[in-house]
């Protein structure tokens, strides 16, 4: 009796947790991601250029 409750409780939280369908992002969503992204990829790009400029030593004769 006691493994048929625990399968009916294991069944019941499986119920209350399964995976919800993704609906597709909508128009905001999809510029607000691509923005971000945007953003990241210059900040990289940025982080990068002062790192080399840092690197690079002085040409002062």
């Amino acid at each position: 009796m006691k493994q048929q409750s625990n399968s009916r409780a294991a069944k019941e939280a499986h119920d209350l947790f399964k995976p919800i369908a993704k609906k597709p992002p909508s128009d905001y969503e999809q510029a607000q991601q691509t923005f971000h992204a945007n953003r990241e990829r210059l900040k990289a790009e940025r982080l990068a250029r002062e790192a080399e400029r840092r690197d690079r030593p002085d040409r002062t004769p």
